[in-house]
C-alpha cells in the first residue's frame, strides 16, 4: 500500500491538468453519499429514539397496578419449589375489576397458590392485561437501541446507493480506458503476433 501524503485528502478537487470530468462527478457523488447517510442516520435515529420515549413515557402514565384474585389454585405444588431460588412460575387465571367491568385473564404465579389469593397485574386504560410498564432508565436504554438500530439502518440506503453509483462510474471509466487503449496502444510499438 502506497503512502498518501496528507495532501491527498482532496486529490479530487485540486488542479491538476491530469484530473478529468469524471474525477470530478464522482468526488461530488462520494461527498453528497457521505453527508446524506450522516444526515439520514442523524435525523432517522433521532426521530426513532424520541418516538419510543414518548410511547413508553404514556405507557409509565397510563399503566397502573391492579389487585388481582386467583380464580382456580395454580398448579403444581408450594412446598416442591418453595426452597427453589430459580423463581419458577406457572399459568393461572385470575379475576380483577377496573372502574365496574370485571376482567379475566393468564398471569405467571406461584405453583400452587390458592384460589382468592391476591396478584398484582398491570393493566391498560380499558382494563386489559399489559406487562410492567419500563422504568425510565430502561425506556431510555431502549429507546437509544432501538434509535441506533434505525438510524444504522436509514443510514446504509444513502450509502449502498452511493457505493452502487460509484461502482457504476467506475466501470463505465474502466470500459473508456479499453476503448482508449485499443485504439491507441498499437500506435506505441510493434505488436507481435
Amino acid at each position: 500500500m502506497a503512502f498518501r501524503g496528507p495532501k491527498m485528502w482532496l486529490w479530487r478537487w485540486r488542479r491538476n491538468p491530469l484530473r478529468r470530468r469524471a474525477d470530478a462527478v464522482e468526488a461530488w457523488v462520494v461527498l453528497g453519499a457521505w453527508l446524506l447517510t450522516l444526515l439520514a442516520g442523524v435525523l432517522a435515529g433521532l426521530a426513532a429514539t424520541r418516538s419510543v420515549e414518548d410511547g413508553l413515557a404514556r405507557e409509565r402514565v397510563e399503566w397502573r397496578p391492579v389487585v388481582a384474585r386467583l380464580t382456580e389454585r395454580a398448579p403444581g405444588t408450594a412446598s416442591a419449589h418453595a426452597g427453589s431460588a430459580s423463581g419458577d412460575r406457572v399459568w393461572a387465571k385470575v379475576a380483577w375489576t377496573v372502574g365496574n367491568t370485571s376482567h379475566t385473564g393468564q398471569v405467571r404465579v406461584r405453583p400452587g397458590s390458592v384460589p382468592g389469593a391476591p396478584v398484582t397485574v398491570w393493566t391498560d386504560r380499558q382494563g386489559r392485561l399489559v406487562t410492567r410498564p419500563a422504568t425510565v432508565s430502561q425506556a431510555r436504554l431502549r429507546a437509544s437501541l432501538i434509535g441506533g438500530l434505525v438510524g444504522v439502518s436509514a443510514a446504509a440506503v444513502p450509502f449502498v446507493g452511493g457505493r452502487m453509483l460509484r461502482g457504476r462510474m467506475e466501470r463505465r471509466r474502466m470500459d473508456q480506458w479499453d476503448a482508449e487503449w485499443s485504439r491507441f496502444g498499437p500506435m506505441w510499438g510493434r505488436t507481435t503476433g
